[in-house]
């Protein structure tokens, strides 16, 4: 199980995809608002959407789990 984590703290703006979702390297899977900004979080790894652990508009800090693949 392989786990993609958020770059920075913010809000989880948007979750782009969902669970048995195929997603790639470099996708965006996830938009996070932080100081009024939009960042696109990437998968950083191949797979299929296992799990969503934080809904939208939760507050995540740098390096929390968002999202399980397989």
């Amino acid at each position: 199980m392989k786990k993609v984590t958020t770059t920075m703290a913010g809000n989880v703006w948007k979750i782009i995809v969902a669970v048995g979702d195929t997603v790639t390297e470099g996708q965006e899977i996830a938009i996070l608002e932080s100081m009024k900004m939009e960042i696109p979080i990437e998968s950083t790894e191949k797979g299929i959407v296992r799990a969503i652990l934080k809904e939208e508009g939760t507050f995540v800090d740098e390096g929390e789990a968002l999202i399980e693949l397989d």
